[in-house]
């Protein structure tokens, strides 16, 4: 029988508000138990670090440099991390002994494959070393070093996921984070993935420019405005939708330029129906309508943006909950299954999602020892 590591997964995603811990018990080719998950957020002047280093990020060209604000924000990200996961241990009672490895995504400041370039800032090494765990970290870049968008990684954890559900399929995985993914799973093919635009990223920057608050809670806002359709066309007038998957983008790859003139209310449903809209524009690209499409990460928190999504895709629309599933933990999960495939040597990219030429391993192994 393969061997089942105990894997904890940590992810910080380019929402930037905080740490998703969870554990696994897996071999990394199904999930034999799923463990205990938590949040831990980032603090107001940790967010605040983070997007100056989004900004100061896109001028990088090389993926190792660190220069000004990235070197604190890259100290900042290391040392949450330990934090958070020390924190983790204790609240449920285990010692790092119990953990076999960690699952480490770090944080994404620039992600432009046109470049072959994408940049996770946070030290693995440091992480093994602080907390007596071996950890597997940097998992994107031998995918781009191989030709491939180095995006998304989640999707052979769908493909789990699926296989161990009884999910319907064919079935689309929509995870919404600061951008938004798809995965299309169907019995006995590779999973086919690719971004497919804005997730919460434009949502929550108007909501911080407008009103001071990191995001648009359970959709209110929206609920409250109407959708400009003018505006919206012009935001679905990208030429991002009109290419095929396997594909990628960064957080900033779209401007909210059209909803400028709105009211906060209108700017924020107009915005939400971007994001719907942009992912029912990717069915089109699949090889079969999916009879569900499973909703995870914090976008599967805002009702309104899933009604939007409904009215939209012609199928059935749910929530990871749904499945007995953490929605919030999917991506968390999906890292320290990731982790287990990085010691193992098992691919963790395919040609149909990221469109590397053939599957392909990553993570790079930091030693506790």
């Amino acid at each position: 029988m393969p061997k089942c590591y105990r894997a904890l997964g940590a992810m910080s995603g380019t929402s930037m508000d905080g740490i998703d811990l969870a554990l696994l018990e897996t071999d990394g080719r199904s999930v034999k138990t799923f463990g205990p998950t938590a949040a831990y957020p980032f603090a107001e002047a940790d967010r605040a670090l983070l997007r100056e280093a989004v900004a100061a990020a896109k001028d990088l060209r090389e993926r190792d440099a660190r220069p000004g604000v990235l070197a604190e924000a890259e100290t900042c990200v290391t040392q949450r991390h330990i934090e958070a996961i020390n924190r983790f241990l204790a609240d449920n009672a285990l010692d790092a002994s119990q953990i076999d490895v960690i699952g480490f995504h770090g944080q994404t400041v620039l992600h432009r494959p046109e470049w072959g370039l994408t940049v996770q800032i946070g030290r693995g090494e440091d992480l093994a070393r602080a907390l007596g765990i071996d950890v597997a970290h940097d998992m994107r870049a031998a995918d781009m070093r191989a030709g491939g968008q180095g995006a998304p990684l989640v999707p052979v954890f769908h493909r789990a996921l699926a296989e161990a559900s009884g999910v319907a399929t064919p079935a689309l995985f929509v995870n919404i984070g600061g951008v938004a993914n798809c995965t299309f799973v169907a019995p006995g093919v590779d999973p086919l993935a690719c971004d497919t635009g804005p997730g919460n990223a434009l949502l929550d920057d108007l909501m911080l420019a407008r009103k001071g608050v990191p995001m648009d809670r359970d959709g209110a806002c929206a609920a409250a405005g109407k959708v400009d359709a003018a505006a919206l066309a012009k935001l679905m007038d990208h030429e991002y939708f009109k290419a095929p998957p396997p594909k990628s983008l960064d957080r900033n790859a779209f401007s909210a330029a059209p909803v400028a003139g709105l009211s906060t209310e209108d700017a924020a449903a107009t915005l939400t129906a971007f994001t719907a809209a942009s992912i029912a524009a990717h069915l089109a690209f699949l090889p079969a309508q999916p009879r569900v499409i499973v909703v995870c990460g914090g976008g599967a928190r805002n009702p309104t943006l899933l009604q939007a999504l409904r009215q939209r895709a012609g199928c059935d629309v749910r929530r990871a909950e749904d499945f007995g599933w953490s929605a919030e933990a999917v991506e968390a999960q999906a890292f320290a299954f990731l982790a287990v495939r990085s010691v193992k040597q098992l691919p963790l990219t395919f040609p149909g999602t990221t469109g590397v030429a053939v599957p392909t391993c990553g993570g790079l192994l930091a030693w506790a020892g």
